[in-house]
């Protein structure tokens, strides 16, 4: 039970993290982008707001999609070794004898747990899913929860770099808050996702931070370049 939550957690943590980071940066640079086209703070809350919606539209479709394939390629898998367990079943004693010789066990041991095991298809079929071909069986609704998770999270990440807007007419000076408080939460962001991805804290800190301020720079850059000022 404590390994079904610890993956639980671990996909759920994935989506927030995917959606995050991108909800954090596309917003940002499209904000910074708009901000050097001299564009009034209302138009980049319009085009903020309309690109967050269907970017969390579009993210949460593609964690739906991604959910899908691994719970529908699950099913095959299982369907494929529930028949071979009946068409060929000294076959797949083998390759249990094969996973347990990995282990250190003698060969008496790997005949002994194979026969027993044969004994119980379903528990039969369950191992040779998880160390033959190392599925996980997927939780239920998986990618209805990851398209629900990921959208979510790009909303709020969206919303951090797009807020000095709502409140600051002049979209330059829009812009300085904005970055201050992106930066900040790019920073804090990263952190807390190294932290929980076993990564160091710190470096990955800056890289994310970094690739968000260099996403914006270069909307920035771009839009003042084609504006010609």
């Amino acid at each position: 039970m404590h390994h079904e939550q610890h993956l639980k957690s671990s996909d759920t943590i994935r989506d927030i993290v995917i959606g995050m980071s991108d909800g954090l940066t596309v917003p940002f640079a499209l904000a910074a982008g708009l901000s050097g086209a001299s564009a009034h703070s209302g138009i980049v809350v319009t085009a903020g707001i309309a690109e967050i919606v269907a970017g969390s539209i579009a993210m949460g479709l593609g964690g739906f999609l991604a959910g899908k394939t691994e719970s529908d390629h699950y099913a095959s898998e299982l369907q494929r070794e529930y028949d071979e367990v009946e068409r060929v079943p000294e076959q797949e004693k083998m390759e249990v004898k094969e996973v347990f010789a990995g282990f250190g066990l003698s060969e008496k041991l790997q005949n002994e747990v194979a026969d027993e095991m044969a004994k119980d298809k379903d528990k039969w079929v369950d191992f040779m899913m998880k160390y033959e071909l190392g599925l996980e069986k997927p939780e239920e609704n998986r990618a209805r929860q990851s398209a629900i998770t990921i959208g979510l999270s790009y909303i709020v990440g969206g919303i951090i770099p797009l807020s000095p807007y709502f409140f600051v007419d002049d979209s330059q000076q829009a812009l300085y808050y904005s970055c201050a408080i992106t930066m900040v939460c790019l920073f804090v962001f990263g952190y807390f996702k190294s932290k929980v991805t076993g990564q160091p804290p710190f470096s990955g800190a800056l890289k994310v931070l970094i690739i968000g301020a260099l996403a914006a720079a270069a909307a920035f850059g771009m839009a003042k370049l084609i504006n010609g000022k």
